[in-house]
């Protein structure tokens, strides 16, 4: 006979801090990381960590058209959000192994 307020409840507490301390792991883990994205061939590259925070931007000169200045801003919009798609299909992938697909709100 089960101990009322005893081991069911206990037990998932005890799952819940575990993967409340696996989970912050994962995030230590990922703002090691870096992912990128490009644009216009290469000619521009955006560089993130895997909290989607931006740690580089790499332009090459071709990238500017004196004539279009406005394409350079789209290249680096488009290379941003690459790299932080690539940041965040990462993140949540990763999440999934530790949360076995369950989606928990306010997580990446």
């Amino acid at each position: 006979m089960a101990k009322p307020g005893g081991g069911g409840y206990s037990n998932i507490m005890l799952q819940a801090r575990r993967m409340q301390g696996q989970i912050k792991n994962l995030q230590e883990q990922l703002a090691g990381l870096d992912f990128e994205g490009t644009a216009g061939g290469g000619l521009v590259k955006v560089i993130v960590d895997g909290r989607q925070k931006i740690k580089a931007v790499h332009i090459q000169p071709d990238a500017f058209n004196p004539e279009d200045p406005d394409e350079l801003g789209d290249l680096v919009q488009a290379a941003a959000n690459m790299a932080i798609t690539n940041s965040q299909e990462n993140s949540q992938a990763e999440m999934k192994k530790i949360t076995g697909g369950i989606h928990l709100p306010g997580l990446f």
